[in-house]
């Protein structure tokens, strides 16, 4: 714990960070870069709080998923895979989205981690567009990014072991409250919105605000029987996709997993990829960014800025103390505010073990205060609180303001639309008191 600092000094530059990546006045990377300047030069949180984001999973796994993303796209299989996909997704707009939508769902049943699901699919999707004529770079590819972005990161988080947040949040519910979450009890309450109804709004939102007029392809392309280059890669990546599923097992980090397997796309004669390949195909100002997105949550938990907002908020909640709509959006809107300053995959580990003070001023169980934390960490406002929205973006090319745009819509419609939903269901299946 930090104590030799002021809390208003931390405060300060924790905000202006998050308001200079809301406001994207500066580049993502340059305002990450800025933080640790800030961070170090003040003295406001020791080196390992403030560039604890080097060191975290996430980071490899993006940079990982980068290495993975262009070897597929180098050797050929991105068209190949797509080429599989393009006549039954190719006939519609809608038809393309939506399918690309259900391709990120399907994945996480079987994949657990968002960066490698963005890695594998991203140059697919993107190789499925430019061979239904849709130009990179235009709002079409952008469309199809997005949708490999935010149907990666929210539509898994209605699957408990597919997302860094929902596993966060178990172990915080297991270590603070002996309480321990399960695969199908979770899928039940939060497929139905968090999933479903989630997936059915963001494609419309794509589909509205990226419109496209894809080329109907109605015959598959003859393509050369299956290279040498395309059978090593092929083989990598079922082993490294094996080794991802089957983590629970082994008890290795999806992170470490990608990462060896990136270090054997690079090595030289029996890898795919040369010096130029990982210069070009890596972004380093995404993985920067990424860093500075975990640095500043670290340092809000540790520096303890976090614990004072959560008990600030909930001093001038007028929460009640029967369980009630308005009550169940409150604390929502809780988790969303602290969504702000932890990002996604802090915000589970901050209120969790603050549940049992929110369940005895709401008047919710406590497990029901714990479930519906997903709802809001799974529907963020800016795309800095989801990294893999980040990578996908940096993945996909995807100008800020493009992202900005479908972020701040799906989240309007789906606190208007979906959330009462939520509350219905909640209340249906026992959650709600």
């Amino acid at each position: 714990m930090i104590t030799d600092t002021p809390l208003w000094l931390t405060a300060l530059v924790v905000g202006i960070t998050i308001l200079l990546w809301a406001l994207a006045r500066l580049p993502e990377y340059l305002t990450a870069l800025l933080f640790f300047a800030a961070a170090m030069l003040l003295q406001i949180a020791p080196a390992s709080s403030v560039f604890s984001g080097f060191a975290s999973s996430a980071f490899w796994l993006v940079l990982s998923g980068f290495v993975l993303g262009t070897a597929i796209r180098k050797v050929g299989l991105a068209q190949r895979w797509s080429n599989w996909l393009v006549v039954p997704l190719s006939q519609s707009w809608p038809r393309m989205v939506m399918g690309t939508i259900l391709l990120t769902w399907l994945l996480a049943l079987v994949m657990p981690s968002n960066m490698g699901r963005i890695a594998l699919l991203m140059p697919v999707v993107l190789a499925l567009g430019e061979r239904a004529g849709i130009r990179p770079g235009s709002r079409g590819s952008i469309g199809l990014a997005l949708a490999v972005g935010f149907g990666t990161f929210q539509l898994s988080a209605s699957i408990l072991p597919a997302n860094v947040p929902n596993l966060v949040l178990s172990g915080a519910a297991e270590s603070a409250w002996h309480l321990h979450l399960q695969w199908l009890p979770w899928w039940l309450l939060h497929m139905p919105v968090v999933g479903l109804a989630k997936g059915l709004l963001l494609s419309a939102c794509i589909i509205f605000l990226f419109r496209a007029q894809p080329q109907p392809v109605n015959q598959r392309e003859n393509l050369a029987p299956l290279s040498a280059s395309e059978w090593r890669l092929m083989g990598l990546l079922a082993l490294t996709l094996l080794l991802w599923m089957t983590d629970s097992l082994h008890g290795i980090s999806a992170a470490w997993i990608g990462l060896a397997a990136a270090c054997l796309c690079l090595l030289p004669r029996i890898g795919f990829l040369s010096g130029d390949d990982f210069t070009h195909g890596v972004n380093i100002r995404t993985c920067i960014y990424i860093a500075g997105i975990l640095g500043v949550a670290a340092l809000v938990v540790d520096s303890g800025l976090g614990r004072l907002i959560a008990n600030l908020l909930l001093s001038i909640l007028p929460l009640h103390e029967t369980p009630s709509f308005h009550n169940f959006v409150l604390l929502n809107a809780l988790v969303s505010l602290l969504n702000f300053v932890l990002t996604a995959n802090g915000v589970p580990a901050m209120v969790t073990p603050m549940a049992q003070e929110l369940a005895n001023a709401s008047g919710f169980p406590l497990l029901g205060v714990i479930m519906l934390q997903v709802f809001a960490y799974a529907t963020p406002l800016l795309p800095y609180q989801a990294s893999p929205v980040v990578v996908a973006m940096g993945l996909g090319n995807v100008p800020a303001k493009a992202g900005l745009q479908l972020c701040v819509t799906l989240f309007v419609l789906s606190m208007l639309l979906l959330l009462p939903l939520d509350y219905g269901w909640f209340l249906l299946l026992g959650y709600g008191g």
